[in-house]
């Protein structure tokens, strides 16, 4: 399988390729065709200037034609008779020309004054003027033997007899055909060469610009063999793509090394709090059995309950940890206070109800629910006398409050309380059966149901929802 670096070569050198083609062929076509007019240049002046020579004389003098090797002429009558011929100049267009005899009955070789004035009905020039238009055609003409491509121009022009005459001279199309043979063989020389340099140098450039992604390749392989998420690729010095993309794999990499650390701690504390519950239950179920009149019945079902409960807000923590959702149902969180409230009939403190605006949310009541729960045992835990819970709304949020009369948090621990397996009283909290994982619950629950959950002032914690469409 070829590589990026390969493939990103084979697209330029492709690129370039065929964009010095295309140059090339327009190149030649201009070239070929400003010559071309060039040529057809050369043989209007050379038939112009023998033309105006006849206009100012006539077809019998001498008319100094050019030599046949420059610019082939050859000056013809209406009727097509050949009057006057270059030097050297055999045949034109594969028909053989030959230089008339001008000491034969010149008389025949004019005009009468009818034609003359035929000639000037039907609009050709008149007597002593050269026509205004030219006909170019490309043609072959022989000279010395040798025969080659020409570009003829035709004009005609009468003499001061009334004579209308054609001439016809050419200029050779050899130069325009060495000329854009010379610039193709340049090019079909130059063209490899220059794809060379290209493919070489994009091949150099894209190796220096992909290096940095080879270390990080290699980095992140020796990661993957070494388990050591503390190691972090280089990051190179330019400020372009492949700099952000380090940056945001060493980013990538520190998430990852904070959830695996994460759960390292959670599986230690949790198999720290599932030992306690565990070996006092088996001590006393040993006990009972050796010596059943010291069976503890209330304090060995005191610990499953423990056991319970610590593995049913474990069993949450994991299932929420795997991204679990909230359902989208809609839950009336005023009648849920009203019903979980009730239900409490245990408590140490009677929970009061305080202002309870109708509002409800999109989510799990069971997880609602649970949340609701936990922070009624919490304030059960800390307070004097007093625990209150009251539902406001605002726009398009809904808090939930609940209050008791307790010492309060300290500021300071207002974000690590909610931290997993963490109890600012470890002691009166293995009391009460909790493990730490109340709060952290109730967080992860509000967050995943797009919330927040905090302690705003003393020992008030405030539970915000968004309100339901």
């Amino acid at each position: 399988m070829a590589s990026v670096r390969a493939k990103a070569t084979a697209g330029a050198t492709l690129v370039v390729a065929l964009a010095l083609v295309a140059a090339g062929v327009a190149l030649l076509l201009v070239l070929r065709g400003n010559l071309h007019d060039q040529a057809g240049l050369e043989a209007e002046v050379a038939a112009r200037g023998v033309a105006e020579r006849i206009a100012t004389g006539s077809v019998g003098g001498d008319l100094d034609l050019p030599d046949g090797d420059d610019h082939p002429v050859v000056v013809t009558d209406d009727d097509g008779r050949v009057l006057a011929v270059g030097d050297d100049v055999r045949a034109v267009d594969g028909k053989r020309v030959e230089k008339p005899d001008h000491g034969t009955d010149g008389a025949g070789s004019h005009a009468s004054g009818d034609d003359a004035d035929d000639d000037e009905d039907a609009g050709g020039p008149k007597p002593g003027e050269v026509d205004d238009d030219v006909d170019f055609r490309d043609g072959t003409a022989t000279v010395d033997d040798r025969t080659a491509g020409y570009r003829f121009a035709s004009v005609e022009a009468k003499d001061t007899t009334g004579r209308k005459v054609t001439v016809r001279a050419g200029s050779a199309l050899t130069p325009e055909q060495d000329a854009v043979g010379t610039v193709r063989g340049a090019m079909l020389i130059g063209l490899p060469l220059l794809l060379l340099v290209v493919a070489g140098v994009t091949w150099l450039v894209t190796r220096r610009a992909l290096r940095p992604v080879e270390g990080i390749r290699g980095e992140m392989a020796a990661i993957t063999a070494s388990t050591d998420l503390s190691r972090r690729v280089p990051v190179p010095a330019a400020q372009d793509e492949i700099g952000r993309l380090a940056r945001t794999t060493n980013e990538t990499l520190a998430a990852l090394e904070a959830s695996v650390e994460r759960q390292r701690r959670f599986v230690a504390d949790a198999s720290h709090e599932l030992r306690s519950p565990i070996a006092s239950l088996r001590t006393q179920l040993e006990v009972g059995a050796a010596h059943p009149e010291l069976l503890d019945v209330p304090g060995a079902v005191e610990d499953t309950v423990r056991l319970q409960h610590l593995a049913a807000d474990l069993l949450l923590l994991a299932r929420l940890d795997a991204g679990e959702k909230p359902t989208g149902s809609r839950v009336d969180v005023a009648a849920l206070v009203r019903e979980d409230t009730s239900q409490r009939v245990g408590d140490r403190i009677p929970v009061r109800i305080g202002r309870l605006d109708t509002a409800e949310v999109s989510g799990s009541r069971g997880q609602l629910g649970r949340v609701l729960g936990n922070l009624l045992d919490n304030a059960q835990r800390h307070a004097a006398a007093s625990v209150q819970v009251e539902l406001v709304r605002a726009g398009e949020w809904v808090t939930l409050r609940v209050d008791d009369d307790g010492p309060g948090v300290p500021e300071a621990e207002r974000e690590r309380i909610f931290e997993r397996f963490v109890r600012l009283d470890d002691a009166r909290a293995r009391d009460d059966g909790g493990a730490g994982l109340g709060l952290a619950i109730a967080r992860d629950v509000a967050v995943r149901h797009g919330g927040s959950l905090g302690v705003r002032e003393g020992s008030v914690f405030e539970l915000r929802l968004p309100v339901a469409h």
